[in-house]
């Protein structure tokens, strides 16, 4: 099912399609076509975020997992990501999806909008990731918070996140914590209220970006094989992902096209 609505936004109004996706509502936009659209946003515009849903977080919210389902439930953009799931619901839906990774989105903000004067926030990210930000891209008004682990468990560390949003305004936040706790953390930002800028929920795209990890060559990620580059670079840490948190996906959208599953009955209401 494909809907239109107009993009509710102050700073401009663009027409776009919503794609009906196993019961998630994503938008039809492309990396370029959602990195426009985020940077055309105001500096002062009410606060808003952005996801990337890819093989793992349909499942999660498959899963009526409450944490998934409050994090999605009030995005302003829901991009299609992952090159596997975009074939797959094509060959087995007959559904095309956009493709914008949150890398190719970053990539594009950082190397075309995102200005040196501009406020930036970085919420996670690790050693060394605010010198390749100043570095690079000549950042000045960059903040960078690291936050204590166990976002999850730890109402108190989630808060705090929210708390250096408030205290440190800037155009672009970029949450860098995993997932779900990214998305998580921008709901509740979002519900706080009283927040400006535009959070983008985007995993480790910044490492990518600024070259502190080595991403896929672009021939791999073109083949849909970037979650196998990056389980051959570190197994340890992406055995589970793949073949637990993402393999499950296949058995998932065939079931769909029997018309037996559907991730959600809604996925959330649009701000």
């Amino acid at each position: 099912m494909i809907r239109t609505r107009w993009k509710a936004d102050r700073a401009e109004s663009v027409e776009h399609r919503i794609i009906d996706f196993l019961g998630l509502p994503i938008d039809d936009l492309d990396d370029e076509q959602a990195a426009a659209a985020i940077a055309a946003r105001l500096p002062d515009a009410p606060f808003a975020y952005v996801v990337t849903p890819n093989a793992q977080h349909y499942l999660g919210l498959a899963h009526d997992r409450s944490v998934w389902r409050e994090a999605y439930g009030s995005a302003w953009l829901r991009l299609a990501d992952g090159h596997v799931v975009q074939r797959l619901a094509r060959l087995l839906l007959g559904l095309r999806l956009p493709h914008a990774s949150g890398s190719d989105i970053t990539r594009i903000l950082l190397r075309r909008y995102i200005k040196p004067d501009d406020a930036v926030a970085v919420i996670g990210g690790g050693p060394g990731l605010e010198a390749a930000l100043r570095g690079q891209f000549g950042w000045r008004r960059l903040v960078m918070y690291d936050p204590p682990r166990g976002l999850l468990q730890d109402a108190e560390a989630r808060r705090s996140c929210i708390d250096f949003i408030a205290a440190h305004p800037a155009r672009y936040i970029f949450l860098t914590v995993g997932s779900p706790q990214s998305e998580w953390i921008a709901s509740l930002a979002a519900r706080r209220g009283g927040l400006a800028g535009t959070a983008l929920c985007v995993g480790g795209s910044l490492m990518f970006a600024t070259g502190l990890i080595r991403r896929a060559p672009y021939w791999i990620r073109a083949l849909g094989l970037e979650g196998l580059f990056r389980l051959a670079q570190r197994p340890k840490t992406h055995f589970r992902r793949v073949f637990v948190e993402s393999i499950p996906i296949i058995g998932f959208l065939i079931a769909a096209a029997l018309g037996r599953n559907r991730i959600l009955p809604q996925a959330g209401a649009r701000r």
